[in-house]
């Protein structure tokens, strides 16, 4: 039992990247690495809220934390993820067709952007409502 990983540009009968050596196969290299590890700090978080007691306490920073973490976390992976293609697309098309690769980087951008619309606006409220002056006045303060 041997899994195939493929990369842009084929790999040599050791399994060494051809590419190996250019710019753009190691901005995907890089951007791939950072996507994974973002979108599983991203699942681990989402689970993290899953799997909690729930208790009272817990609503008022433990979960709004690992919510945030989990978004931005989020966030980031599909930027990544962005990046990759991006390289991807660079390293596969940059010599048959040049023209092409400026709307396919404007259509990848579309996921990133539609995200960060619909659910920055949840971020900020989560982020201002744990760490910002909130609704509970600790009289001790007083």
């Amino acid at each position: 039992f041997a899994a195939a990983f493929t990369v842009p540009g084929g790999s040599d009968s050791r399994g060494i990247p051809n590419l190996l050596h250019e710019k753009s196969f190691m901005i995907f290299a890089i951007s791939d690495m950072l996507a994974l590890f973002s979108s599983t700090t991203s699942v681990l978080m989402f689970l993290g809220i899953l799997s909690s007691r729930y208790a009272e306490d817990d609503f008022l920073v433990s979960l709004p934390r690992k919510l945030i973490i989990g978004l931005v976390a989020l966030f980031f992976s599909i930027a990544s993820m962005m990046v990759a293609f991006g390289a991807t697309v660079h390293i596969s098309l940059s010599h048959k067709w040049s023209l092409v690769i400026i709307p396919i980087a404007l259509v990848g951008c579309v996921p990133v952007t539609l995200f960060a619309l619909l659910q920055f606006p949840l971020l900020l409220d989560m982020y201002s409502s744990t760490y910002g002056r909130g609704i509970i006045i600790d009289n001790s303060v007083l």
